[in-house]
């Protein structure tokens, strides 16, 4: 029974499943070091970052998102959607939307189904706008999902780039339910600031600059980063947004349990938990085995805290991020009840989706 025709009118989104997926192929620091100028203490030095995941030649973005979204129905109870809303900066196709695809390989061919391009703050965009499909009544059940597969748009030969990313995806479900439940979403605060856009960027390929050959160099067919500049506005930004959710929601940090950022690199989650006084035990982190995952970081950080058992229900979780437009964006919930989740990785007796 839905919220409104339980004779209640404080329709909210409620998190009622969650998923991760990543692919099967683990690339170690030692890995890149042997084709790179670089080793292991270095990497892990300026990132935190141990290993990664990477998409085999077959799989695209739609493949992950599929698994993820799989996870995070079964994790729900129900294998039902009316919305799918997909973030990701690699969708399999730049015509059409991945998400219709995703939706028919679910079974939800029917259901409204949308693409949302914000990079890394992806998730943190498509959980409001799933949230807003429920709150107006337009969708009961919505599938929010980020996916990436940056091993597609990162120049393997970019020692700064191609030791940072990884590749996977991760899931959640919304249902229509009560402000007043575990689960429920609170605050949002989005942002951009497209005067920065040339700070995280894959210049050619848009109708700005097709990505012909004859017409662009290698390095504006592959991502780049001015990591200096995107290093200080992401610690600016996801601290600011982060405070500003808990201020529209009347709380402190001292009454948040559990602070999921986007994993960009451990260096930055944890300058960003000390710039809020939040506690290096009370910050999820995934980075060191996945890398950044884009738009896929928070809920593979999520569905690996929930497996730990980390998340306690009930508990006030806040949810940051920051990525190229520039963008960014936060969020405030509380976490459910769910049921035992899988580690977000490829499980062998599992095919490939």
């Amino acid at each position: 029974m839905s919220a409104t025709s339980a004779g209640r009118t404080d329709r909210t989104a409620v998190l009622c499943g969650l998923g991760g997926w990543l692919p099967r192929r683990r690339v170690g620091n030692d890995e890149l070091a042997a084709r790179l100028d670089t080793d292991d203490v270095w990497i892990r030095t300026r990132t935190g970052i141990r290993s990664r995941h990477l998409a085999a030649p077959h799989e695209a973005t739609s493949d992950l998102a599929v698994a993820a979204g799989r996870r995070a129905l079964a994790n729900s109870g129900t294998p039902e959607a009316d919305a799918v809303v997909v973030a990701t900066t690699t969708p399999d196709r730049s015509c059409p939307a991945t998400a219709p695809l995703v939706a028919a390989r679910l079974g939800l061919s029917g259901a409204a189904a949308f693409d949302i391009g914000a990079v890394c703050t992806g998730f943190v965009y498509a959980l409001t706008a799933g949230a807003g499909l429920v709150t107006s009544g337009v969708a009961d059940r919505v599938l929010v999902i980020g996916a990436d597969v940056y091993s597609r748009i990162v120049d393997p030969d970019d020692r700064q780039n191609a030791v940072v990313f990884g590749d996977g995806a991760g899931a959640v479900v919304l249902r229509a339910g009560h402000a007043d439940e575990a689960g429920a979403l609170g605050s949002f605060d989005l942002g951009s600031d497209g005067d920065q856009e040339d700070m995280i960027t894959v210049a050619a390929g848009g109708s700005r600059l097709p990505a012909d050959p004859a017409l662009t160099s290698h390095a504006e067919r592959h991502f780049a980063m001015r990591g200096k500049k995107v290093f200080r506005h992401a610690l600016s930004r996801m601290t600011e947004s982060a405070r500003t959710v808990l201020d529209r929601a009347g709380l402190t940090v001292d009454d948040v349990d559990r602070f999921v950022p986007h994993q960009a690199n451990l260096r930055i989650l944890r300058t960003v938990a000390a710039g809020l006084g939040l506690p290096a035990d009370r910050c999820a982190t995934h980075v060191e085995t996945a890398g950044n995952t884009g738009a896929a970081s928070i809920p593979l950080a999520l569905a690996h805290d929930h497996a730990n058992r980390a998340l306690r229900p009930g508990g006030r979780v806040l949810l940051t991020a920051f990525g190229g437009g520039l963008t960014w964006g936060s969020c405030l919930l509380t976490w459910p009840d769910l049921p035992p989740a899988a580690e977000p990785a490829h499980q062998e007796e599992e095919s490939a989706p």
